[in-house]
């Protein structure tokens, strides 16, 4: 081999050597995965409803992370995994990925019905129920929300990615003045699956409700949904609703997403 040739494959070599050694590191990517409160519909404000997930990108660094939101309206824990969505999402998700899921408006649905056959057993707990599903004509077992919950959790652990459970957000239902929170039901199942599970957890509702009583009932209503829905804010509620996310990965101690907040979103949401 020739000296010109011996420079030229050493050459070859170095430089190969250094775009493996120096090559950029893939971002990561934050997930969200939820019903209607989290992506409404196409997510493009139709009827003039949204979800949060459609405005929280705008809190993160897209320099540095992808946001991905994957929400379907009209699922439960148990349809999400169930009827193909979870099994389009998943294959997506990497070692060092995020996933932020955010259930529960729908699984207090009927197990069976011949409507959408999508709810859940109320519970955190491992216990099942044999039914007949009418939608999908099969004999199926329906397992409580928590259960759901956990087994979202442990696939998400399975491919090396970081997963984050919401309780869900508040409706526009209100009660001498303050308005109603699931404490008592799908936030502390919620809670318990990520303590259980070892997931990070975001209490959400909690988050929501204290703004909203901050706020009061009258601003609240007036401001944050339209007279026809309780469930799904207008674009103003949905973006208070981002924001209160964000607040939840700020106070969460130990968990990694915040680093990837925009300058902002770090100096002015606390």
């Amino acid at each position: 081999m020739s000296n010109s040739l011996k420079l030229s494959s050493l050459l070859a070599i170095i430089l190969f050597s250094s775009f493996v050694l120096f090559k950029p590191a893939e971002k990561p990517t934050l997930f969200l995965i939820g019903d209607s409160t989290v992506k409404n519909g196409k997510g493009d404000g139709a009827g003039g409803l949204w979800g949060w997930g459609s405005f929280i990108g705008e809190y993160f660094d897209a320099k540095k992370i992808t946001v991905k939101n994957e929400a379907l309206g009209g699922t439960s824990t148990r349809t999400f995994m169930h009827r193909g969505r979870w099994q389009a999402v998943l294959p997506q998700i990497k070692k060092g990925d995020y996933v932020i899921m955010q259930f529960g408006h729908n699984d207090s649905s009927p197990l069976d019905d011949s409507a959408r056959a999508r709810g859940t057993i109320k519970s955190n707990g491992d216990e099942s129920q044999e039914i007949y599903n009418p939608i999908t004509k099969q004999r199926e077992l329906v397992y409580s929300y928590g259960w759901y919950l956990r087994k979202f959790v442990s696939d998400i652990k399975a491919k090396g990615a970081i997963p984050i459970i919401c309780s869900h957000i508040p409706r526009n239902d209100w009660e001498n003045g303050k308005v109603v929170r699931n404490t008592a039901d799908y936030g502390e199942w919620a809670r318990e699956a990520a303590r259980q599970s070892g997931a990070f957890f975001i209490d959400l509702n909690q988050l929501i409700a204290d703004e909203y009583d901050q706020q009061g009932e009258a601003k609240v209503r007036a401001t944050y949904f339209n007279t026809k829905d309780r469930t799904h804010p207008i674009e103003a509620g949905s973006r208070l609703n981002a924001k209160m996310v964000v607040r939840g990965i700020k106070r969460v101690e130990g968990l990694p997403l915040k680093k990837y907040l925009t300058k902002q979103a770090k100096k002015e949401i606390n």
